[in-house]
């Protein structure tokens, strides 16, 4: 997916932090890439190091439609949620999706379901990809 990130004032010896800007939302997020290309359009992978555990970080969504957006030290991503046979999960946001596996069984039903996903902001990162 094609973004825009800005690079934000960094504290020395933490991860680059970008605020990343989609069609759906924006947010704050580790940037995995060098240094000195933050700032700008980049075609990126998203990756989260967060497990889902229904009912804690992973619900219903309220609306039907994908969002991206941050609340406090926290992304939230909302999304339809689709069940693998290997026991993991992605959610669809727009045009893009974000793989995650699995901390505590999600109810069936809830595949292919509009959901809302939390995630610590230093456990959500983008991974430019080169062209």
């Amino acid at each position: 997916m094609f973004v825009r990130t800005e690079s934000l004032s960094q504290v020395p010896q933490q991860h680059t932090t970008v605020r990343v800007h989609t069609p759906i939302g924006s947010a704050v997020v580790l940037w995995c890439g060098d240094v000195h290309e933050a700032d700008g359009r980049h075609l990126v992978e998203w990756a989260v190091d967060a497990d889902l555990h229904w009912g804690r970080n992973t619900r219903s969504a309220a609306a039907a439609e994908p969002e991206l957006r941050q609340e406090g030290d926290r992304v939230i991503m909302c999304g339809r949620l689709h069940l693998t046979e290997d026991g993991a999960a992605y959610l669809q946001m727009g045009h893009w999706s974000v793989l995650f596996d699995l901390a505590s069984p999600i109810p069936g039903s809830m595949d292919d379901s509009w959901v809302e996903i939390s995630a610590e902001t230093e456990s959500v990162a983008l991974y430019p990809c080169r062209t």
